[in-house]
């Protein structure tokens, strides 16, 4: 199975809950089950390939001309990741299945944990730091989902939004160091960067790519000093936790840390960074731990230390610092899931997860007894479990390693973790399954169904048979995953008994404190609680808050919801930046000689420069405003037509006159002048902002017209191409449709979301306040008797057909000449306004049979289906095939692919327009316009001896 097709299904899966819940819970389980089975069948095809030292590839070109591939790869660490991801992933869904209670929303939690599950899979298959960069954001959003996801808990709603921000500020770092990572190797490839190892550390810029990865790593991994979110990550459903905590969102940072190992790892900054980092946070981790009430809370930062300890491992930068990390990952997936289900199983039966509460369930809960203290003893290190076994690794490692000048100090450090590592093990049993049975349990504690126990069970039965066959059970696995961490050919021997060293030695210190601390853990506690400490989500709150608050002053002194002044401030950025430019460049001396002007340009120019200062004299009176506008786009347009650029002229006097002529409707709810806002200080400021401006741009204008481009300018390949290419002899047409064709795409969806959201705010205006305002609105002044003119719907009515006409040979003939779908589309749509226009608003309506926003969706569809369709051909998104046809008794003609996109475009345009009209119509008939029965009908409020009805 292809990688590709591997880190797709889970995202297939995602879409089938949501699709099959009214089946009920059991086939939305089973359907995602059957999604994350396949793909872990899969990946195992693999596994002969990659312990014979195979590396499995897919590569499909994305975006190569910015080095985003989607490119994936099966090595032994990729393995060992999707292996667990999908594996436990499995487990998870069968335990959930029975863990949600029936008021939750079983398919939008399935939803969700496909989602995040998919991008985890993304992550450890990714062969491209990019594409790899998509999915690392995509776990923060998909694990915000899942945290969240008992949204009525004002914790869960906390806890996602802490996730979110620690993690996704991380990963904005780490984005930045990738970038440079990617800058510097000279490839965004993994399997590339891997290869770079000597030009990567001989850099200048390796500890800043360091620092930032290392950002992006940490916050993920929840290492201090961020680990602070993951603990107040638990207020969502166990299954998550145990998700999120086993093999998943935390070891994405591991994971990270262990695929760019090769090229980052070996350095004096990266061990102290990282390895010491790891020590810092295993101890505090740790220490925390012991004194938590909450079974969850104790088990999250019982992570948090778990997570530490490999990182150290990762920070030794040893080889067998490595093997003992990726053994561990192992040993602590199997352990840790198997802990926090069974804390969810203790949580479902009796209620609680308050350890001051629970307490004598080993008779109660014989079975779940067993499964947790099988569990909780590897976490602590005891023998023959799996957990022992890495932890002495851990420990062997430590004697060995030098901290500065300090040969101890690493060992000692890492003995104390280990003694409360023991002791927060110990607890977990003692306190929650030893003593006497309780009174005050909120439910009378007993084992669940199989439901429940089979997913921890699986596990537990791993973590002996790991503990007791090393080898066997996992030493290929670990083998595989340590030689694609190291680059090396490794050898690790898994072993239960490596004779007595100095690790065991610390081992069982470690253990006899451990239990001791257990022992006296309640006077302990008394002093913890006494103990003044920095409470780290205090902290955050405070910084939030402080942020939140800064940024709502920044934002009121800079956006106060004023257009004027946000167009100031942008006008007054431009400005700066040309001045910048022009102080800190150098133009050239000027290579083309000045035109002479003829009389007629000048004659129009003057026009213009005169049609503006009117609109800035005139601009209150919003009627004469309007036609100044008008007669500026006619005046542009006559310039395309002198310049030979009739496309551009036919669609600047079709837009003038669908836009004032929309503009010229909705003046009929509007004052007849628009009221002074603005003081005269205010209005010289921006006076000169405006003369800035326009000197800016007209100074561009002419050094660029007066200059020769010192390279050859894309136009010459258009005018080169157009007809070999496209198809078409219309360079612009062909260019909209065809080479640029997505920018048109965009531009569409555009208008249509546009025209939507005009139509959205219509019905606004149609509710509360402004609808009573509106019932209530009377005209500013008597209107003429005669409100639909004869001579204008007449005109009208004669002038749709031949528009229509006119509209289809403008569209047909838009690949070869001046037209195409846009000037279409603007053509049909006024002669339809003109209906409006000589009818009124209601009359027209009331005929109108075509929605409009139906027709804005089939022409993004049909355009997206259109550019779609070139996919079939092997060819790029929107690229045109055509071909010529010759029929009898007429001459030869081309058919191309480009007017199946030009119909989306016409369609869309036209809906656009009509749909912003709709809107128009009924705030009309909100406001009180009649309802004329004929066309041609006089106004009722006339005292005359005509009726409502009659025709003029």
């Amino acid at each position: 199975m292809s990688p590709a097709l591997i880190a797709a299904l889970p995202f297939l899966g995602a879409l089938l809950p949501g699709l099959l819940i009214r089946s009920g819970r059991n086939v939305a389980a089973s359907a995602c089950a059957t999604a994350s089975f396949l793909a872990l069948i899969g990946l195992c095809l693999h596994i002969p390939t990659v312990l014979a030292g195979g590396v499995v590839t897919a590569d499909f070109a994305w975006l190569p001309q910015i080095g985003l591939n989607a490119s994936f790869r099966i090595d032994g660490l990729s393995l060992l990741f999707g292996i667990l991801i999908l594996g436990i992933g499995l487990l998870i869904i069968l335990y959930a299945r029975y863990y949600l209670s029936k008021d939750d929303p079983v398919g939008q939690f399935y939803t969700y944990l496909m989602l995040f599950q998919g991008a985890m899979v993304g992550i450890v298959l990714s062969d491209n730091i990019l594409m790899l960069l998509v999915f690392w954001e995509l776990t923060s959003l998909s694990s915000f989902l899942l945290i969240g996801y008992w949204k009525h808990l004002p914790e869960g709603r906390q806890g996602a939004r802490m996730a979110l921000t620690v993690t996704g500020m991380g990963g904005l770092a780490m984005i930045a160091g990738m970038m440079i990572l990617g800058n510097i190797a000279g490839s965004y490839n993994i399997s590339d960067i891997l290869q770079a190892k000597e030009a990567i550390q001989a850099s200048p810029m390796y500890l800043p790519a360091l620092l930032l990865i290392l950002a992006g790593a940490f916050t993920k991994s929840a290492q201090f000093p961020f680990h602070f979110w993951l603990p107040h990550a638990m207020a969502a459903p166990t299954p998550v936790s145990a998700y999120l905590h086993s093999a998943t969102m935390v070891k994405a940072g591991l994971f990270l840390m262990a695929r760019l190992w090769p090229v980052l790892a070996g350095t004096p900054e990266w061990f102290y960074i990282v390895a010491t980092t790891g020590l810092v946070t295993m101890l505090i981790g740790a220490v925390i731990a012991l004194f938590k009430d909450d079974l969850k809370a104790l088990l999250a930062f019982s992570t948090v230390s778990q997570l530490g300890m490999v990182t150290m491992l990762l920070g030794l930068g040893t080889e067998a610092g490595a093997i003992a990390a990726v053994f561990h990952i192992i040993n602590h997936a199997t352990f840790k899931a198997a802990l926090f289900m069974t804390a969810g199983i203790i949580d479902h039966e009796t209620g609680t997860r308050s350890i001051r509460i629970l307490g004598g369930l080993r008779k109660l809960m014989p079975f779940t007894f067993a499964i947790g203290t099988i569990a909780a003893l590897s976490m602590a290190g005891i023998p023959p479990l799996n957990g022992f076994i890495s932890k002495e690794m851990m420990l062997e490692e430590a004697a060995h390693t030098v901290w500065g000048a300090y040969h101890s100090a690493f060992l000692i450090v890492a003995g104390i973790a280990a003694t409360f590592s023991v002791a927060y093990s110990f607890r977990f049993i003692v306190q929650v399954f030893m003593g006497p049975e309780r009174e005050e349990y909120p439910h009378h504690p007993h084992d669940p169904g199989p439901g429940l126990w089979l997913s921890p069970v699986f596990l537990v039965v791993l973590v002996v048979l790991i503990g007791l066959m090393p080898m066997t059970m996992a030493g290929w696995l670990v083998t595989a995953s340590a030689n694609a961490v190291t680059g090396l050919d490794t050898h690790p021997h898994l072993a239960l008994w490596h004779g007595i060293n100095t690790a065991l030695i610390t081992s069982c210190i470690a253990i006899a404190c451990g239990a001791l601390l257990v022992l006296f853990h309640k006077p302990l506690q008394t002093i913890w609680d006494a103990m003044p400490r920095p409470e780290a989500k205090t902290m955050f709150d405070s910084v939030i808050r402080r942020a939140a608050r800064w940024s709502q002053i920044a934002n009121d002194a800079l956006h106060d919801g004023r257009m004027a002044r946000g167009a100031s401030m942008m006008a007054l950025t431009v400005v700066m930046a040309g001045v910048f430019a022009w102080a800190t460049g150098a133009t050239g001396p000027a290579t083309r000689e000045i035109l002479p002007i003829e009389p007629v340009p000048a004659i129009g120019f003057v026009l213009l420069i005169a049609a503006t200062g009117c609109m800035v004299a005139f601009h209150r009176n919003r009627l004469m405003a309007l036609v100044l506008i008008g007669i500026v786009g006619l005046i542009v347009s006559c310039g395309f037509i002198y310049l030979s650029a009739p496309d551009l002229a036919l669609t600047q006097i079709s837009v003038e006159v669908a836009t004032v002529m929309l503009m010229l409707l909705a003046l009929n709810f509007l004052p007849k002048r628009t009221w002074v806002e603005t003081g005269g200080l205010r209005r010289g400021a921006d006076a000169l902002i405006a003369t800035a401006v326009g000197l800016g741009f007209g100074g561009l204008a002419y050094a660029i017209m007066r200059r020769d481009f010192a390279f050859e300018t894309i136009s010459k390949y258009h005018l080169e191409n157009s007809h070999d290419l496209g198809g078409g002899d219309n360079v612009v047409n062909v260019t909209l449709v065809d080479f640029r064709g997505y920018d048109t795409f965009g531009e569409i969806t555009v208008l249509g979301i546009a025209a939507l959201v005009i139509y959205a705010m219509t019905e606004t205006l149609m509710k509360g306040a402004s609808s009573r305002r509106l019932a209530n609105w009377r005209r500013d002044q008597r209107r003429a008797g005669d409100r639909h003119p004869l001579l204008l719907v007449v005109a009208t009515r004669l002038i749709l057909p031949i528009s229509l006409t006119v509209g289809l040979f403008i569209f047909l003939r838009g690949h070869n000449e001046p037209g195409g779908g846009f000037v279409a589309g603007l053509i049909v749509a006024i002669s339809l306004l003109m209906q409006y226009m000589a009818s009124g608003f209601a009359w027209a309506q009331e005929r109108q049979r075509v929605p409009f926003h139906a027709m804005i969706g089939a022409g993004v569809v049909v355009a997206a289906a259109t550019g779609i369709g070139a996919w079939l051909w092997g060819q790029p998104f929107l690229t045109s095939n055509y071909t010529y046809v010759k029929l009898p008794f007429l001459e030869e003609f081309e058919l191309a692919t480009a007017m199946a996109f030009d119909l989306g475009v016409f369609l869309c345009v036209l809906g656009a327009v009509m749909l912003a009209l709709n809107s128009l119509s009924r705030i009309a008939r909100r406001a009180g316009e009649p309802v004329n029965q004929e066309p041609m009908d006089i106004d009722p409020s006339r005292n005359d001896t005509h009726k409502t009805g009659e025709a003029v």
